[in-house]
């Protein structure tokens, strides 16, 4: 399977295991993902990815697994990114993806179930990380 799109996952545990998500203000909730370039390692994108729309430095640790997205066909590389200081627990940050958007980004409890708010495809890989992350402990 060719993956084509990475996803960095930011993960911080608290009272629960949270993971880094935003709201996008025309497609609901969301995790940070985007394209894997042609010839681009997906770790290589991820930390891409993460910088572009979060703002965050970061690199890669575990791999989380391999998903394909049924609705979109597309092929997701999960990967677990650290950061070199702790992340407050709210924020905004100004991206250029699609003419310039202002993301907010918060802590979902990973282990919750999403609300509507969330995109229908975001749902679906939140479920793929929970069963990856329940089975595989987390470091702590």
């Amino acid at each position: 399977m060719a993956v084509d799109k990475a996803c960095p996952v930011v993960l911080r545990s608290r009272e629960t295991l949270e993971v880094l998500a935003f709201a996008h203000p025309l497609a609901g909730l969301q995790l940070v993902k985007g394209s894997v370039e042609p010839g681009e390692p997906s770790e290589d994108a991820a930390v891409r990815e993460l910088f572009e729309e979060a703002g965050i430095n970061g690199t890669v640790g575990r791999n989380l697994g391999v998903w394909r997205a049924e609705v979109t066909g597309h092929v997701w590389a999960f990967h677990e990114c650290h950061v070199t200081h702790e992340l407050p627990d709210t924020w905004v940050h100004f991206t250029q993806d699609d003419g310039g958007h202002a993301f907010r980004f918060f802590w979902h409890p990973l282990h919750s179930e999403p609300s509507d708010a969330w995109h229908p495809l975001y749902k679906d890989a939140l479920s793929f990380l929970r069963l990856g992350l329940t089975e595989a402990p987390v470091p702590g």
